[in-house]
Parts: C-alpha cells; structure tokens; sequence
C-alpha cells in the first residue's frame, strides 16, 4: 500500500525540497561573498593604485572585478533556474492531491469556485520561483555585512544598525496596513470572477429578458471596491517603498558624509570611505527588497494557509480494500441527507431495498427530494446519517476510481466535457470503439452521431459543436449505460426527448432489465413508469408509499391522486404506433 498523505502533506512536499534549498542557500552564500567585491575593489583603487599611479594594477584589478561580476552573473542565473525548477517540483508534487482536495470539497460543500485552490497553489510556485524570495535568501546576510561595517568603524555601523531599524520598523508599518486589504481584495476578485462565469452561462436568458444592463452595473460595483482596495494597497505599497528608498539613499550619503569626516580626522582611509558607502547599500538592500515585495509575500502567506487548511479538511483518502465488482443490489438504510454544506434534511429516514435487475421509479411532486435522493444512490451527496449500500458494502467505502465503471448517471442538468463525442461516452477512460459504439445503439443516439459532421470524433465544448438538449441528454444516457454498469440512476432521462428519443429510451430500460442491471428512474411521465418494476413516491422529503408498480398505483387511484399508467408492453406499442 502507498503511504497514507496526512493534514501536514503540504509541509512535507516542502521538506522533500530541503537538498534544492540547500543549493540555494549555498548559490546565495558565494553571491553574497563575491558582493563584497566591488568594495574590495574601491578600497584598493583609491589607497592603492591613486596613490602608486600604477596603471598596471588598475588594469590587473579591473579584469579581476569584471571575472568577478561574470562568476556572479552566472550564479544569479543558476540560482534562478534552480528556484524555477524548485517551484514546478513542488507543483508536481502536490497539484494532483490539491485538485482530489479541492474535488472533495466541493461534493462536500458545493463551493462556487473550487478551481481557486490551484490558482492559490499557481501562487506558492510564483512566489517561490520569483524575485521575491530573492531578499529572503539574502536576509541571512545582513548580520555579516553589518558586522563588517562596525569592523570599518563604530560610526559606520551604528548608521547601518539605524538604517535597518527604520526599514524593520517600514516592515512592520507594511504588514499592518496592506494585510488586511489586500485579503478583502482577493476574496472580493475570487467572488466576482465565479459569479461572472455563472451569469455568462446564462448569456441567453440575459439577452432575451434585457438582463445585461442591471448586471452589468452590479458588477460594475463590485469591481469597483475591488479596484479601490487595489488602489489603497498600491498606495501605500509605494508610500512604503519610496520611503525605504529614500532612506537607504539618504543613508548612504550621510554614511560618505561620516566617512569624510573620519577621513579628515585621520581614522579611515579614502578607500574604506566609499567601501563602507557600498556596504551599507548590501546592508539595506535585501530589507528594501522584502518592502517591495512584501505584498506577494502576504498573498504566498495566505494561499500557504488556505492550502493547509484544505489539506487538514479533505486529506488524500485513505488506502481502501478492493471490493469485487459489485452485482447491483441496494439496500438504502434510514437515511437522512441535506445538500452540500447545509444540515437542515431533504431527506428523511428513507429505507428500501432493491435486488439485482429490478428497476424502480421515484415519483412525487416538485421539491420532494427526488434529485437529492439520486445523487445519495450515486454516492455524490454523502448522508447525514444512514447508509446506503451496494452489494452489502457501504457507497462511501467503495474507491470511487474503481466503483465508477459499475456506476451510471445521468443528471438532470446534463454536462458534457471538452473532447470528442467518443471521448465523453467512454468517460474518458481508453477509448474502446466496440464498447463506445454498443452504449451509443443501447441510447438509440448511434444513427445521430452518424450525421454530425465528424461522427463519434466531433468535438464538443468550447469551439466545438453545439448539441441541442436533447442530443445531449441522449449521449449523456450512452455515457451511463457505458460498459454495462451493475447500476443506473437516470434522473429526468425524457425531460428534453422527443417521441422518438423516448421510444429509444424505454427500448433501452427493457434492455438493462434483461440484462440484469438494477436501474433507479426518476421521471414525471406515465410511459416511462411503465417499465418498472417498483415505485418509490417521495412527499416533502420522506416515503409516502413504496412497493410494487401495481401496488402502489392501485394505492394512488383509490386515493384518486393518480391517473392509470401505460404497462411497459402497452408503452412500447404506443411509441411503436407514434413512431
């Protein structure tokens, strides 16, 4: 079995990490070695080759220092592919547990935006393959080069330890007046983009009704905050960094104005006057960077948190023992389910059984709960409390990679994926034409697929072919009957079918019947009740009545609330003579 990922993955995928921070620490070492070049360099100029004239010297120094510059060069280089490639590895490691995390968060809570959880981790990778952890690495170094400094003289690195003080203190200024805002700004642009994306997928609805102009004014004035919160933080992101700027400048002059002074006074040389100017540059410098990107620091900080808290929430699931295939008997177990992130029940205390190959239909007024109950059969919505199971074994148990192929859906908003036609029957999985093609003639959609412009290789989804209702709802019941699942759950499969499209499907019902697959339909219309087996009638949330197809009808007609329904074979020649 592999290793178990646990609440601290993220930590860990950081740890494994630890050689290629090494490197770093380590490129960063001999840079900041070599930095100290230039005022080596200066010093030697001015109270060496200035005072013996020798031109010799000053060309032997100056190859020196432009052999050193182009070592530098090369290491910030490599520093930089090393923190790119250290980056894309941490991606590596935790892209595929963060979207299972953020799947799972999803079913469980139906968040508008799931997708943000890779945005936060497209923000751990930027900030660690950027600029940005540059002055981290060089922080380390400060303390060197201040010490360096009051080795010049005790003056010298007193301004440095003020010079640093201030920037420590701009930090801080920084941290408490961008945190918060640059949060609200991020939450403010997450939840715009998600409800812009919802209101263009009703782009029709929006056009016919005259929708657009209200719409768009109200996110107008969302965008609006949004832009006034960035507005404030780059206000005061600049404020901040001009200031740090303008004190590491001030500071430098003032440090060649003491270092005159000491000149003057006979304490130091001319040389160590403009080495020391350069040196409280390397002192402030990595303190300024972090001021200037203390803003990508914050939002790393944050994505950092809310992917730790995803992790800890919806950990990697645990190894599970592999169940045979399952043969399609249900037994549902007092449930009670509500939707994703709420607990108030849409379902409640609901049992009954159902033996391999029977097919039952759910019935019962709108909002009764029969869309819920579909997607706890499915194992979509997990139950409040209750089980529902399959095979004896409990939905939720079952590896979801391993039960899907045994499972077929169709929902009552049917989606289909960017791809082919193929694509999409197959689920996605290796295309195998023979199954593909059996599920197409099992959803009576083959002859259809035949006249589109690419057949089973037409692409759909953005740029590709737009499907009607109907067709889609077709291709999306081939995709449930998809290498013969042991159970089916069709929620409205007739809702956008015309008489044909019906025919085909309830052809398809008698076949999965014969077949032996256990199949739940959930359906308004009498000829589609007509081939089952058992009726289950949902009444706000509980079972008012559940038992055979006779029973239960002969129940509703004495108590005069249902209209004589069509017998499968009556439903056959009826389509046949409407066909």
């Amino acid at each position: 079995m592999s290793r178990q990922h646990t609440p601290t993955e993220l930590n860990d995928a950081l740890k494994g990490t630890k050689p290629t921070f090494l490197i770093l620490l380590f490129f960063s070492c001999v840079i900041n070695m070599l930095m100290l070049a230039p005022a080596i360099y200066m010093l030697q100029v001015y109270d060496r080759v200035l005072v013996s004239k020798n031109t010799t010297t000053l060309l032997m120094l100056t190859l020196l220092i432009v052999g050193l510059y182009t070592v530098i060069a090369m290491i910030e280089s490599a520093r930089a592919k090393v923190m790119v490639r250290l980056g894309n590895r941490l991606d590596v490691k935790l892209s595929q547990l963060i979207f299972n995390s953020a799947f799972k968060r999803k079913i469980a809570t139906g968040e508008n935006n799931p997708a943000q959880s890779i945005a936060e981790l497209d923000q751990v990778r930027q900030f660690l393959s950027g600029n940005s952890l540059f002055a981290l690495l060089d922080i380390p170094w400060t303390p060197i080069y201040l010490f360096i400094a009051f080795l010049v003289h005790p003056l010298l690195g007193y301004l440095s330890l003020g010079g640093i003080s201030i920037l420590f203190i701009l930090t801080i200024v920084s941290e408490l007046s961008t945190k918060r805002p640059i949060q609200q700004a991020h939450a403010l642009t997450i939840n715009n983009a998600t409800k812009l994306n919802k209101q263009l997928q009703n782009s029709d609805a929006i056009e016919a009704m005259g929708m657009l102009s209200t719409l768009k004014s109200n996110w107008q004035t969302q965008h609006d905050k949004v832009l006034v919160l960035q507005t404030q933080i780059a206000d005061k992101t600049a404020g901040l960094s001009s200031l740090s700027r303008f004190v590491r400048v001030l500071l430098q002059s003032i440090a060649l104005g003491a270092g005159a002074l000491l000149v003057i006074g006979g304490q130091i040389t001319p040389g160590l006057m403009i080495a020391a100017s350069i040196i409280l540059g390397r002192v402030l410098n990595p303190v300024e960077q972090v001021i200037g990107s203390w803003k990508q620091f914050v939002q790393f900080r944050s994505a950092w948190h809310q992917l730790s808290n995803l992790l800890k929430e919806y950990p990697a699931p645990k190894d599970v023992l592999t169940l045979p295939k399952p043969k399609g008997n249900i037994s549902v177990e007092a449930v009670f389910a509500a939707a994703p992130g709420q607990h108030t029940p849409l379902l409640r205390n609901i049992s009954f059984q159902l033996e391999q190959g029977e097919v039952l239909g759910i019935i019962g007024p709108s909002a009764s709960g029969k869309t819920s109950l579909a997607k706890v059969l499915v194992g979509v919505w997990k139950p409040l409390s209750g089980k529902v199971r399959l095979d004896g074994a409990d939905i939720c148990q079952w590896d979801k990679e391993l039960l899907g192929p045994s499972i077929g859906y169709l929902p009552q908003d049917v989606e289909l994926f960017d791809g082919t036609i193929a694509q999409n029957i197959a689920r996605f999985t290796k295309n195998d034409s023979e199954l593909i093609v059996t599920a197409a003639l099992l959803a009576g959609v083959h002859e259809m697929i035949l006249r589109l412009p690419q057949g089973y290789d037409t692409l759909l989804g953005s740029g590709g072919y737009q499907l009607s209702g109907g067709q889609r709802q077709r291709i999306g019941l081939a995709r449930a009957v998809y290498n013969n699942p042991a159970f089916l759950v069709l929620d409205e499969p007739n809702a956008n079918l015309d008489d044909a499209g019906e025919f085909a499907l309830i052809k398809a019902i008698n076949i999965l019947r014969t077949q032996g697959q256990t199949t739940v339909i959930i359906s308004h219309r009498p000829t589609l009740l007509g081939v089952v087996n058992k009726v289950l009638l949902l009444n706000e949330g509980a079972i008012q009545e559940f038992g055979t197809r006779d029973q239960v009808f002969t129940t509703l007609r004495q108590a005069n609330v249902l209209k004589p329904v069509a017998t499968a074979s009556s439903s056959n020649n009826e389509q046949k003579r409407e066909a």
